[in-house]
């Protein structure tokens, strides 16, 4: 191994490799290099390396050598391309500023130096320790590029280190590196057609992380390779001669599976190298027209099939029901010669081209994950690539590597990376992460660098989220995120915290109102809301808790409204409903008033907060108005008014007469349903005397609250009707309510 040999040694078998490694790489760029550039390289290269700016990677190999295996492999297994090689050659020198942009952009031009800082941004990406087995890095990688000649160079270069590290010290560093190129660049390598490249990055892959499996494999494919060739021969041999005899335009081709293959199979498969059906494959493609496709595939498969066994379960007959991503191929196993399964693909010329570079292309039957966007732009730079009768590489220069411009990705300090729409800002990124992490989002460090909450991100950027335990979401946040999940969070988190807010200040105002003794109407409260302007009630407890305002002042202007002087002729509504006369009762002591039916005289009304009705015991109070309120004696501000106002008070009592309704609120409360709300209804229409003149549910926990407001004759009839409705099934609990 190179890390045992002395450093003279290492020296010597260096320079050999390098020389040898240039004088190919001349030979295979031809013209392309010109004597100036020749000169120039062997320059620049000469001081660097006098500088020291060449250091060896992490692997131990000096840069010089690994550049020229790069370019040299770029020749033999994509093209001859002199804009890459220069990039290839150089860019380690312009990543240390060795080389300074404007002297490259005099000698070779803006593509070689383009494709110099695209290399440089791809290469950065790995500082962030990031988790490269995920599609949102090679997204980033991409997107960095911006060149699909720099991917190429990326892939390249990867089956150079691949061949380089066998049997590195560094088993670590070996096992990682050939995970990354199973995941990362092999697929690429075969979305771009590369699939030599795919194949050998595949093998090497499996060779470095299980070289006991890959060994086996190899031993016995190494072990078989002359008699497994004339095998197939043999196989092909009587097949060609009969489709040929049937009068059959075709190509027929032989192969057996790689290493990598091989072995997926056994995995999938769990079976040893002998039991794989399809070791041996063979496709036939028919020159054919669409016409005759199927009829001249069915042909050839029964020609196939006179000549050997097939195995009916292993048909897959994608000719009449052809896969949802367009294949269409007709596959047989057939036991051929010495017992032997062998494979048979067969398809017209025409589904062969769309298995391998159309909409079906093999990498998707294999189950490799796609994008649309990428899948397209793919396919048309493999077609580019394969187009021999022009420079390839020459046409890739004005490819766009705009797939993912509408997106951003971004690191995490830990090397996590996420996709965010563009346009996203820092507030965006700290939800897309938590939104506990959002709703505390304060600012954070971009790069290193504090930004706002407004920072728009870019790709590439590492993101600190910074947080504040005080921090609380703002409906203005809307205006600088773009995510909706960003959006939905922050209107989710401002309605809670308005709620809470909301909650409080109601407790606050009801504590307000229970120290001066004052019970609350809701009703009233609502009209002290709709005179203040609030849409909503939410809104008026938030502006009670904001202080906008004191509560001082909505008791005062609840008082002022409950305590409005009403007009004797005024309309009200059923739940407002009041006897509006009152006398004294003939022979009556003159400190009784007697209230009831066709009595006049007087000006009273009856207490909404207690809503008294014939028959109740009751007493009158003389408000600072003028007028006599009416309350039960069992009112809850009975004792407050007694206690403070003991020589306003009136005796009362009801006239022995009745004939008027009165209005009376009943709280029940019973199980969800419906049919208990009909029955209540049909009880108070039926019962002589009441009638229903508002209902109200509120449903919850699969419980309902209703508030009826019924107007009865008298508190017997209303008493009926609560035990009436006691005793409907379903109800739980009923109580007038005060």
């Amino acid at each position: 191994m190179i890390y045992k040999m002395e450093a003279s040694e290492i020296k010597i078998k260096e320079i050999r490799n390098i020389k040898e490694l240039y004088r190919g790489l001349r030979k295979d760029l031809g013209d392309l290099f010109s004597t100036y550039d020749i000169m120039q390289l062997k320059s620049i290269i000469s001081q660097a390396i006098a500088a020291g700016q060449y250091l060896r990677d992490r692997f131990g190999m000096h840069p010089v050598l690994r550049n020229l295996s790069t370019a040299k492999a770029l020749c033999e297994s994509v093209s001859a391309d002199r804009n890459m090689v220069l990039a290839i050659l150089l860019s380690q020198l312009h990543d240390t500023d060795f080389i300074a942009a404007p002297e490259i952009k005099s000698w070779l031009g803006d593509d070689v130096l383009k494709m110099m800082d695209g290399l440089r941004k791809v290469n950065s990406l790995y500082r962030h320790n990031a988790s490269v087995a995920t599609e949102n890095f090679r997204n980033l990688m991409l997107t960095f590029a911006e060149d699909i000649r720099v991917i190429i160079i990326m892939i390249v270069d990867r089956l150079v280190l691949m061949r380089l590290i066998n049997h590195h010290p560094q088993e670590d560093m070996v096992r990682d590196v050939s995970l990354e190129s199973s995941y990362l660049y092999a697929p690429l390598a075969h979305r771009l057609g590369l699939y030599k490249i795919k194949g050998e990055l595949e093998d090497l892959s499996l060779k470095y992380t299980n070289r006991d499996m890959f060994n086996s494999i190899a031993r016995k494919l190494n072990e078989t390779k002359r008699n497994r060739d004339a095998y197939i021969e043999s196989f092909i041999a009587p097949v060609k001669a009969a489709l040929e005899r049937n009068g059959l335009k075709f190509d027929i081709k032989g192969r057996t599976k790689s290493i990598y293959s091989i072995w997926n199979k056994m995995m999938k498969q769990h079976n040893d190298v002998e039991q794989i059906y399809d070791l041996f494959a063979i496709r036939i493609i028919l020159d054919v027209p669409v016409e005759r496709e199927r009829a001249e595939c069915w042909m050839a498969y029964s020609i196939v099939t006179d000549m050997y066994q097939p195995n009916p379960a292993r048909l897959k007959d994608w000719l009449s029901v052809p896969k949802s991503n367009g294949y269409e191929s007709l596959h047989i196993t057939v036991l051929g010669p010495q017992g032997k399964w062998v494979e048979v693909q067969i398809r017209s010329r025409r589904m062969d081209e769309i298995a391998e570079t159309g909409v079906a292309a093999h990498w998707k039957y294999k189950g490799i994950k796609s994008e649309n966007n990428l899948d397209t732009w793919m396919n048309h730079v493999r077609d580019i690539l394969e187009d021999t009768e022009s420079g390839p590489l020459d046409l890739m220069k004005n490819l766009k590597m705009d797939l993912y411009n509408k997106e951003v990705f971004v690191f995490t300090p830990k090397g996590d990376l996420y996709k965010l729409p563009l346009g996203a800002s820092l507030l965006d990124f700290a939800f897309n992460i938590h939104s506990k992490l959002g709703c505390s989002c304060v600012g954070g460090k971009v790069n290193g660098k504090t930004r706002k909450l407004n920072y728009k991100l870019k790709s590439g950027d590492t993101v600190e989220v910074l947080t504040s335990a005080t921090q609380m979401p703002k409906l203005d946040w809307l205006s600088i995120v773009v995510t909706s999940k960003a959006r939905n969070k922050i209107r989710q988190a401002v309605n809670e915290i308005n709620n809470r807010q909301a909650d409080i200040a109601k407790e606050l105002l009801q504590r307000r109102f229970k120290n001066r003794k004052i019970d609350i109407d809701e009703a009233v409260i609502m009209k002290v809301i709709k005179k203040r302007g609030y849409k909503t009630v939410t809104d008026f407890y938030n502006a009670i808790a904001t202080e906008e305002f004191d509560v001082n002042d909505v008791i005062a202007e609840y008082e002022a409204i409950s305590t409005k002087i009403e007009s004797p002729v005024e309309k009200t509504s059923a739940e407002e409903f009041t006897l509006q006369n009152s006398v004294k009762e003939e022979g009556s002591a003159d400190d009784v008033l007697v209230i009831g039916d066709n009595v006049k005289g007087i000006n009273y009304r009856l207490a909404k907060c207690c809503n008294p009705i014939y028959g109740d015991d009751v007493f009158g109070f003389v408000s600072a108005e003028g007028v006599i309120k009416i309350h039960r004696r069992d009112c809850p501000n009975a004792s407050h008014i007694h206690q403070r106002y003991p020589y306003r008070i009136i005796t009362t009592r009801w006239s022995g007469k009745t004939g008027n309704q009165f209005a009376s609120v009943i709280n029940v409360v019973g199980q969800d349903d419906i049919g208990i709300v009909t029955n209540i209804s049909s009880i108070i229409n039926r019962e002589s005397g009441a009638s229903l003149r508002n209902i109200s549910i509120d449903s919850h926990d699969g419980l309902f609250h209703g508030y009826l407001v019924v107007g009865v004759e008298n508190r017997e009839i209303l008493n009926n009707l609560i035990k009436k409705i006691t005793a409907i099934k379903g109800v739980k609990d009923v109580q007038r309510s005060n």
